[in-house]
């Protein structure tokens, strides 16, 4: 059964069409991606599935009504007065309506009203109403998703709106858990997620029966929850089976068949037209050496059946034709770096960091070498972006020594792209170079994909991807013998980010980043930095090397953990369940504690 069906979709903006021939089939149960290039579409055949916005023809066909279709998206419209709590709780609308309705007479009980034998009956009559709805418990099972996606009781109250990327990620992941529904759409799910996380994600899907379409760049996540991609093009689009590296092949074998194809066809053509040269040459010779003889003209004639079946071959070969592969032009750039002798880069020494009273890390000794490339990994939170500019001393750290050896020269990539003027155009970022003309920016910015009249756009226009490319063209002119990158790969498509991989493979200089792809992380580190607590982790090696290295030690001590972590919170709930009327009294939460601690030994135990 199909859950949903396209046909010949076609969407124009401002008057230039984006797709056409956009024809989709997802069946039940089926977790299908949506691959392509940034700015062919994507985001926008989510939205015109989902009927925010038409389109100029096709036809679209659901099983199941968009109401109940479950949503996972960037940036999702939500009241700035909603809380992270309300905004879970919001997909039981006749239970949130009746919740409002029960707090609002519970209100105007307590105010001195001539009419409260009135509000009391309707107060009693909506409570009745809103116990037959599950009551308070459906307030459980909200807290209860949030915890589960990593979302704590601390930010409940907090407004959606004001929630790290992340959160919002995470929180809308819990609304699916209780919603279930039987058919989601994604966008981007991976964004601004940790490691632990995207894996809890991966796993979630992997168990969910329901059928899926999501867009996203991270191809762990695409080989570990697609059944199938759909790439998308201006011209259409077209299924492939398997998840990303699948699909890599499949477009590799394409392209090396169109090629063969296509030199066949051009070996082919040229005989073809050889052979016709040849005959058209000898009949013009035999009629020349014939003249008026009769005869001789008549046996020149004698081959003119070949020379015709020639050309209805060339004919037919052409109308069949075999098109060149084309390969799309992507980002084409070299990173250089000035030459270093010694080495050592950075000597870090007892490095100890607060935020706001909370101490991030304590203690940390580590160097960086000529042939490091390493990548920060930890938890959302941890301090990965701080340690990176504390290296390059944008920040002060409380205690230890960062010793930077005279040699080094620091390019830095800044995930929040603070290094660009954004009032200057492209093509002004690059004039105002020493000795740079207008004929060699405009070239540096071709191979950087900006081309024609986008040169002249302002920095500030750009889409975030533009504004990434743009940030490279800064370490491009660095001559940086250590590149220090926050999430550089942060808003790129795959085609580029594999580029940038490349490039950087080829770097001949050091490397740090932090960054939450995982398939950018294996291709570049040679060397883990692992947040861990207060404490750093230096794992020399590769990234699946020290993915294996965490697991068997995760995996040892996790059992132990968990049954004294349960012990530690049962003894805890003891001692709550026993407290006396006036301690209770004190315990300005008490009750908040007991439902939290309940809720933390049942996960626990799952």
């Amino acid at each position: 059964m199909y859950i949903l069906k396209t046909k010949n979709l076609r969407k124009e903006v401002n008057g230039e069409t984006l797709f056409e021939n956009v024809s989709i089939e997802i069946k039940k149960g089926e977790h299908v991606a949506l691959y392509g290039r940034n700015g062919v579409g994507k985001t926008t055949l989510i939205k015109g599935l989902l009927g925010r916005l038409s389109f100029e023809h096709g036809d679209i066909h659901v099983e199941v009504p968009k109401e109940e279709w479950g949503l996972l998206e960037q940036s999702p419209d939500v009241s700035k007065r909603m809380t992270t709590k309300e905004f879970i709780l919001n997909v039981f609308p006749s239970w949130f309506e009746l919740k409002e309705k029960v707090e609002y007479y519970q209100n105007k009980l307590h105010e001195n009203d001539s009419n409260r034998e009135e509000v009391w009956k309707l107060y009693e009559k909506n409570f009745e109403k809103f116990l037959e709805l599950g009551g308070y418990d459906i307030e459980l099972v909200g807290e209860r998703a949030l915890l589960q996606t990593g979302i704590d009781s601390t930010v409940w109250d907090v407004p959606f709106h004001q929630l790290s990327g992340g959160q919002k990620t995470k929180v809308q992941m819990a609304k699916l858990l209780i919603k279930e529904p039987k058919f989601i759409l994604m966008d981007e799910p991976t964004n601004h997620l940790d490691k632990e996380t995207m894996e809890w994600l991966e796993g979630w899907l992997n168990n969910y029966d329901g059928a899926v379409l999501f867009v996203s760049h991270d191809r762990y996540f695409l080989d570990k929850t697609a059944h199938s991609i759909y790439e998308l093009t201006t011209q259409g689009c077209k299924l492939y089976p398997g998840g990303y590296t699948s699909f890599k092949e499949q477009k590799e074998i394409e392209y090396k068949t169109q090629e063969k194809n296509y030199q066949k066809y051009k070996k082919k053509k040229q005989e073809l037209e050889a052979t016709i040269r040849r005959y058209q040459q000898w009949f013009q010779k035999a009629h020349t050496a014939a003249g008026t003889d009769d005869f001789l003209r008549a046996k020149a004639n004698k081959n003119v059946s070949r020379f015709k079946a020639k050309e209805s071959e060339l004919d037919r070969l052409e109308k069949e034709g075999a098109k060149k592969p084309k390969q799309d032009k992507g980002l084409n750039m070299t990173l250089n770096s000035s030459g270093f002798s010694a080495r050592t880069l950075l000597q870090i020494q007892d490095l100890s960091f607060s935020y706001k009273e909370k101490e991030l890390f304590g203690d940390v000794s580590f160097s960086i070498n000529r042939e490091d490339r390493i990548a920060v990994i930890g938890p959302n939170g941890v301090g990965k972006s701080t340690l990176l500019k504390l290296l390059i001393n944008r920040m002060d750290p409380k205690e230890g020594v960062i010793k930077r050896n005279p040699q080094t020269r620091i390019g830095y990539f800044d995930q929040e792209l603070a290094v660009l003027n954004k009032e200057e155009t492209l093509l002004e970022s690059l004039l105002s170079l020493p000795e740079m003309t207008q004929t060699e920016a405009r070239t540096i910015l071709g191979s950087f994909m900006f081309k024609r009249d986008a040169v002249f756009k302002k920095i500030a226009d750009l889409s975030m991807g533009e504004k990434c490319r743009a940030a490279f063209l800064k370490l491009y002119f660095s001559e940086a013998n250590l590149l220090v990158l926050d999430e550089p790969t942060n808003y790129l498509d795959i085609d580029t980010r594999e580029t940038v991989e490349d490039v950087l493979q080829s770097y001949p200089g050091a490397i740090i980043c932090v960054s939450h792809d995982r398939y950018f992380i294996k291709k570049v580190a040679n060397r883990i930095l692992f947040i861990d607590g207060k404490q750093i982790v230096d794992y020399r090696g590769s990234y699946p090397d020290f993915v294996d290295h965490l697991k068997n030690k995760v995996d040892s001590g996790k059992k132990q953990w968990m049954k004294n972590e349960r012990e530690k919170l049962e003894f805890r709930l003891v001692e709550l369940m026993t407290m006396d009327e006036s301690s209770i009294l004190e315990h300005s939460t008490y009750w908040d504690e007991i439902k939290e601690t309940k809720l933390r030994i049942e996960q626990l135990k799952e």
